[in-house]
């Protein structure tokens, strides 16, 4: 097994200092598990009462997301987090598309809370991964296929070989590394910048508990990522 770590280099850190972390390194996904549906369909139903209340833009969980967006430079009307996108989706079509149970249930998560929720296929993770500033050599293959390469200093999600798994932070990740049937070890990141963001993590660790439980996955570590403590190792199988 070779040793590896999750981590936000710290100039992240220092340019967001309101930033929260939770990462999870999950292994043994059972490879024929359903999708916990009551689970679900319960974190559904919380999204859903919340947005009857307001639009997602108005949730200071997202107005924290907007602001971060404002300062790298980018227009947070055009470049939303990842939390702020599926919670449009939903309000739109009152559902989500059914992609993966993992993915399908972290998505679900990320509605109920409105934080941003990451999962990586480890086994197409070269190496470390670091939230980072780009060097603009790094590459990002799109959704649709194209090969992207992020401009200097867009914050990324990189592997030690340079693919750039999420691009614009947590706006859009990569194909690569996307949860699929053979995926069985994954890292989970959730992020979050608004107040509260800590005691919502908290609460959001436990909803993720239960539900990798469901899915059969084996939790082998689970961190609070701070500046002064920024790394969660990780070794693969």
């Amino acid at each position: 097994m070779s040793l590896n770590q999750f981590s936000h280099a710290d100039e992240i850190w220092a340019a967001h200092p309101g930033l929260a972390v939770l990462a999870l390194h999950v292994r043994s996904l059972a490879p024929d598990a359903s999708a916990p549906a009551a689970q679900i369909a319960a974190l559904h139903e919380q999204a859903r009462v919340r947005l009857a209340a307001g639009p997602e833009g108005e949730f200071p969980e997202i107005q924290a997301w907007r602001r971060a967006f404002s300062r790298m430079g980018l227009k947070p009307t055009q470049y939303r987090c990842a939390a702020e996108s599926l919670l449009r989706r939903f309000r739109k079509d009152d559902a989500l598309p059914a992609l993966h149970p993992l993915v399908d249930a972290c998505n679900a998560a990320s509605l109920a809370h409105a934080i941003p929720i990451a999962v990586f296929d480890l086994a197409q993770v070269d190496g470390s991964l670091q939230v980072r500033p780009a060097t603009g050599e790094e590459r990002h293959l799109a959704f649709g296929g194209e090969a992207e390469q992020p401009e200097p200093g867009e914050v990324v999600f990189a592997d030690e070989q340079g693919h750039a798994h999420a691009r614009r932070w947590c706006h859009r990740q990569s194909v690569l590394s996307t949860v699929r049937p053979a995926t069985t070890e994954v890292l989970i990141v959730a992020e979050a910048m608004h107040d509260g963001a800590s005691q919502d993590l908290d609460r959001l660790q436990q909803v993720l508990a239960a539900l990798l439980d469901a899915l059969g996955g084996r939790v082998l570590d689970a961190r609070r990522l701070q500046r002064a403590s920024p790394a969660l190792p990780f070794a693969r199988a």
